[in-house]
């Protein structure tokens, strides 16, 4: 019998991590650099892209660390003649 496998990139946690850390870079850098003072003054005040682009990096952040400390083991079929 094969010892168990680590699912690696097939991960659903690591897929969703990747698209949020994606998404969240590109708010992050739209927050820092391309906001004007007409965007912050429809948002209250608040940079809401910044914001929203560092929380969505938080949960991309807790999302691999969540994938690397507790990975998904898939065991093999067992052999149909044993």
């Amino acid at each position: 019998m094969s010892a168990p496998k680590k699912a690696g990139a097939f991960d659903i946690r690591l897929i969703i991590a990747l698209l949020t850390g994606v998404y969240g870079l590109v708010l992050t850098i739209m927050g820092i650099g391309f906001t004007t003072d007409a965007d912050l003054a429809k948002a209250a005040g608040v940079n809401i892209n910044l914001w929203a682009g560092i929380g969505m990096l938080v949960f991309t952040l807790l999302f691999v660390v969540w994938a690397k400390v507790r990975p998904i083991v898939v065991t093999p079929p067992e052999e149909a003649g044993e």
